[in-house]
């Protein structure tokens, strides 16, 4: 039986899209930092920090997760499309029990929520470990702060809240680093701010 060489070729599409890593890493830096600024004791719990959960934290990543996907990236679509999905969702605990739609999350739901995301990061973590150590870090510290905050309110201790806030600092801190290092890197076209490439 003959076979049709045309239909058997492989076609190469070459992928000139913009690397959409930086958007969503800076949504969820930027987001990380001004809550844990919260969470640290700095100022009130308010409309500027959901705003970001929702705008910056949520729908940013969401796209760029979406982004991710095109790019056939499983491990940036499941990551940035499901961090997403957490700020909607937090955003979401927080604002429905004032608009009456329903009870106000008790702190034993909180902490599994809180301890599920720790989990999920803690294993999405061994997904960077043959990426960069920059990119290592944002997620090793995200699953430490998940836990830390699912202890906070397992315990109703204010030291281990206040804890969680200073460490979720530099958790946001250093993903806005690894977004802009690789906006810079990028736009020079040599490296500007190092991200400790695995070899």
């Amino acid at each position: 039986m003959a076979t049709n060489k045309a239909l058997d070729s492989t076609i190469k599409v070459l992928d000139t899209t913009a690397n959409p890593a930086p958007l969503g890493l800076m949504g969820f830096g930027m987001t990380t930092v001004l809550l844990n600024l919260h969470n640290a004791g700095y100022f009130e719990l308010g409309s500027m920090i959901l705003a970001m959960g929702i705008f910056y934290g949520g729908i940013a990543q969401i796209i760029a997760g979406i982004m991710e996907w095109k790019k056939g990236n499983t491990f940036g679509t499941t990551a940035f499309t499901s961090y997403g999905l957490f700020w909607l969702t937090l955003v979401g605990l927080i604002m429905i029990p004032g608009m009456n739609l329903g009870e106000k999350t008790s702190l034993p739901a909180m902490t599994a929520y809180l301890f599920m995301w720790g989990l999920f990061t803690a294993v999405m973590f061994f997904g960077t470990l043959r990426a960069n150590r920059a990119l290592q870090f944002v997620f090793l510290s995200l699953a430490i702060l998940f836990f830390l905050l699912a202890a906070r309110d397992a315990t109703g201790s204010a030291a281990i809240g206040t804890l969680a806030g200073y460490e979720g600092i530099i958790c946001g801190l250093s993903a806005i680093y690894t977004a802009l290092a690789q906006v810079l890197n990028e736009a020079h076209g040599r490296v500007i701010l190092p991200l400790g490439q695995v070899k």
